[in-house]
């Protein structure tokens, strides 16, 4: 059991587990952003603490407020199993948008269900991609181990940005690298030559949010 205040309602005490919060115990909370249904009989979606028993709709309008600089883009020409945990990762450091380009159907199951509370775009094509970059003014930071690449460790990055990556294996294709005004890459100190996608977009973007994140 945990007991603890919110600025959002009065005491209550809740009962955590893996799947989530009980009902709420105690007098209602008042405010526009909870849900009836779920303070009746619990909130088990995966959200942080601040957002329990909050409508889906309350979430989103919030975490617009702070969303930030960054935008994630996925190159999805062979269904990469990855991209749903990207898109998890994008929702977990509040990123401002997501694309895939290329397949449309992607696998939503690793995302488990942050895609709900998260804008992604479709792309058919990489010019399509650098197209809406244009547009609005964002240039794009390749990520891949490649000839060239510049240490992450090493970058400073735009506080506006896309960050692109490519596929598990093959990694980004010359037509995206070659549409990127830079190029980096996560030092490794082991024998494998690369690391999972989906980890390498994470640390990634958590190598942006320690230049910029407030």
């Amino acid at each position: 059991m945990h007991s603890q205040d919110s600025e959002n309602g009065p005491s209550k005490t809740l009962e955590f587990s893996t799947a989530g919060v009980g009902p709420w115990v105690g007098e209602w909370p008042v405010g526009d952003q909870y849900d009836t249904e779920l303070l009746e009989h619990g909130d088990t979606r995966n959200v942080v603490d601040q957002y329990r028993y909050w409508k889906m709709d309350a979430i989103i309008a919030d975490l617009e407020k702070h969303r930030h600089g960054f935008e994630v883009a996925i190159e999805n020409w062979q269904h990469d199993l990855n991209i749903g945990s990207i898109v998890r990762s994008a929702n977990a450091f509040a990123a401002n948008t997501v694309h895939i380009v290329g397949r449309r159907r992607w696998n939503r199951r690793g995302a488990m269900v942050t895609d709900r509370y998260q804008q992604v775009l479709l792309h058919p094509t990489i010019d399509a991609l650098l197209e809406y970059a244009k547009e609005q003014d964002l240039p794009i930071i390749a990520v891949d181990n490649t000839e060239g690449a510049v240490p992450v460790n090493k970058f400073d990055f735009p506080e506006r940005c896309i960050l692109l990556f490519g596929q598990e294996g093959p990694g980004l294709t010359p037509e995206a690298i070659a549409a990127a005004s830079a190029q980096i890459e996560i030092t490794q100190y082991g024998s494998t030559r690369s690391i999972n996608a989906s980890a390498a977009a994470a640390i990634i973007m958590y190598a942006w949010l320690q230049q910029h994140a407030k």
